[in-house]
């Protein structure tokens, strides 16, 4: 299984910024895809995530009304489209795909992207 995220980004403050993660060695639509991200000394925490029929979506309060997960099947490719970004979206940002229904699963991990805002 791999899941590979395009190079870092760096942005101004205000600014979008789109994320794709594509898939591969998995049956994709029986995934639940979401993104995580990591700041230097802070913990990993969930930004987003879209079930495996995309019916339903969860966001960090951080991030609601700026960001949305959204998933193309047909290309088995996640995305997050991030706008009105600010500095403490400044992060790594990883995918991540679980079996629907395995939920204590651990699942299986991009290599991260670097998004840095500038203010």
């Amino acid at each position: 299984v791999e899941l590979v995220e395009p190079g870092g980004r760096l942005v101004q403050a205000g600014g979008s910024l789109r994320l794709s993660c594509a898939s591969s060695g998995l049956t994709f639509n029986v995934y639940t895809m979401a993104w995580f991200r990591q700041a230097p000394g802070k913990e990993r925490e969930l930004v987003a995530k879209i079930n495996w029929i995309g019916s339903v979506t969860d966001y960090a309060d951080s991030v609601k009304g700026r960001f949305t997960i959204s998933r193309d099947d047909a290309k088995n490719t996640v995305y997050l489209q991030m706008n009105n970004l600010k500095p403490e979206d400044t992060a790594v940002y990883y995918c991540h795909a679980k079996l629907w229904n395995r939920p204590a699963d651990s699942g299986y991990w991009g290599q991260g992207t670097q998004v840095t805002v500038s203010s």
